[in-house]
Formats: C-alpha cells, sequence, structure tokens
C-alpha cells in the first residue's frame, strides 16, 4: 500500500461519488492523503491500512432509532466497542439499531462497509445526526473512506472538524463511550 497525496490523477474506473468526495476537499483546500486498496470489508484489513496511514481509524456505524426516523452516523476509533445504552442517554434516544442498507444508499448513497463521515456531503436534506466520539478528536489525523472502500484517506484532525464537517452542514455532537 503505497500513500500518495491528493486525488487519484485519472477518475477512471472510480464512483462519481469517489470523485465528488476529492471535489469537495479539493474545493476547500484541505490537504488530504490517499491509499488505494483492496475492499476494506472487516476492522481487521482497517488496522493494516491504519498502519500504513499512521491515522485513527474510525468505525463509522449507520445507526436509527426503533421507528427508523431519526438516524445518525457515529465515528469511533476502530478499538473501541460500541452498546447502545452508553449513547442513547446522551442523545436523547431510545433503543438504537443499525440502520439499514436501503437508508444508508438513500440518505448517504453509500453501502455497508464505506460508511464514512464523508458520506455526509449526500444529506441534503440533514436528515443525519453526526455523532463523534471525543476519542476520535484525540489524534492527529483521521482516517475514513472516500464514500467507497477501496480507498482510504488521511486528513488532519483539525480540517476534519473546522472546514470539512461545516462544509457538510452537519454540526456534530460529541459522545463518550
Amino acid at each position: 500500500m503505497e500513500l500518495v497525496k491528493g486525488r487519484p490523477e485519472n477518475g477512471e474506473g472510480r464512483l462519481e461519488k469517489e470523485m465528488r468526495v476529492y471535489d469537495l476537499l479539493d474545493s476547500l483546500g484541505v490537504e488530504y492523503e490517499r491509499i488505494d486498496h483492496e475492499a476494506a470489508m472487516t476492522m481487521e484489513v482497517c488496522e493494516e491500512i491504519d498502519k500504513a496511514l499512521g491515522a485513527t481509524i474510525c468505525k463509522n456505524l449507520f445507526l436509527c432509532n426503533r421507528q427508523q426516523t431519526d438516524f445518525y452516523l457515529l465515528m469511533i476509533p476502530g478499538d473501541k466497542h460500541f452498546k447502545t445504552k452508553d449513547i442513547s442517554a446522551q442523545i436523547g434516544s431510545s433503543r438504537l439499531s443499525f440502520a439499514t442498507p436501503e437508508h444508508m444508499a438513500e440518505l448517504l448513497d453509500i453501502t455497508p462497509g464505506s460508511v464514512s463521515v464523508m458520506g455526509l456531503m449526500n444529506d441534503k436534506d440533514g436528515r443525519v445526526r453526526l455523532l463523534i466520539d471525543e476519542d476520535v478528536l484525540k489524534g492527529e489525523y483521521i482516517g475514513c473512506h472516500p464514500c467507497i472502500n477501496t480507498s482510504s484517506l488521511r486528513i488532519r484532525t483539525a480540517d476534519m472538524t473546522d472546514r470539512i464537517i461545516p462544509a457538510l452542514g452537519h454540526a456534530p455532537t460529541t459522545v463518550k463511550l
């Protein structure tokens, strides 16, 4: 795996949603590095990518309430475990569960295994609430997918919180797990 600076030289063979992520980052003047790799479907594979990136790789969990009317994107460090009771009280929602792949596609234009904070750029109606575990914010860099799980990005945490997330139009809620 090779860490390269910026967007791919050629967008051929890449999905439009991935290229939109690079367009957004470039338009914001955010520097980032990228690694292309085989599909990363498990946290074990992500750990190898994490080592190459030198960034905090987040588990990005797409959640909803029981009625499937409220949706949440939770960013937690890959080594933390998620328990619904730990977060439900903090956000004022009962009984969280994983949202369906259909909701994922509809709201974020992403598929299972590709969940990323960058998918919020596709949530034009602001239906998804961003939740970030406080430990994610402690590292110098955050690693995330560009809406596809065959590439990973390394972005300065400060750029993520101060430039990218505000541009996505989703004010984050910091939680403690």
